[in-house]
């Protein structure tokens, strides 16, 4: 069974901006089914280099606001800058897979831009939505590559081996496939989704 019920969840909105945050993530959905349809190993690659952002963006601010309060960050600083660490293994791991076009590069500053900005910003108003957006993002990465994982064992996505560098970095057998490596980053967002939407909970409270 390719998917299991603590894997796939959904955090239910609980107020207005959960509502704004959702419908924001939702619309970029659309974009990215629209643009990439099946070709999931160039939409790894593309969206893993914005997936980066949620987590250094609020691992440096996380840093600057226990610097000027003088105060601990209750360990917030190195979780999210490991998960901006890990979503970058997730974009050079996919690299191995799908080389982008010259169109997606382009797609990649020009997203990468746009969405560090929005997110620094809405991270400075209010760092619980951006964290309830970086959940929703998470959610939405573990539903894609659930889809990806079903395309690889239906045959539609060659089934190659592993690249190198995951092995190395998930501690994969060294004869593993592209779907162990799936379910190494299905696993990473999941984790992701549920932290960012923990954090989002804390600020609430």
């Amino acid at each position: 069974m390719l998917v299991t019920p603590p894997l796939v969840q959904h955090h239910a909105p609980q107020g207005f901006r959960d509502r704004i945050a959702l419908g924001f993530v939702k619309f970029l959905r659309v974009f990215a089914d629209a643009f990439f349809a099946h070709r999931y190993g160039h939409r790894a690659v593309v969206l893993e280099t914005v997936a980066a952002v949620p987590g250094m963006v609020g691992g440096t601010l996380q840093h600057l606001r226990a610097l000027r309060r003088m105060e601990s960050d209750h360990g917030w600083i190195r979780t999210l800058l490991g998960e901006a660490e890990n979503e970058r293994m997730h974009l050079m791991t996919f690299l191995h897979i799908a080389q982008p076009t010259r169109l997606e590069r382009l797609l990649v500053v020009l997203a990468q831009g746009a969405f560090y900005n929005f997110f620094f910003v809405l991270y400075l108003i209010s760092p619980r939505t951006a964290h309830r957006v970086a959940g929703y993002l998470e959610e939405e990465a573990v539903q894609s590559y659930t889809k990806y994982l079903a395309r690889v064992y239906e045959g539609a996505c060659a089934n190659v081996p592993a690249p190198r560098i995951a092995i190395d970095y998930w501690q994969l057998p060294s004869d593993a496939r592209l779907r162990d490596v799936i379910l190494s980053v299905r696993a990473d967002e999941a984790h992701h989704r549920d932290v960012n939407h923990e954090f989002a909970d804390k600020l609430a409270a």
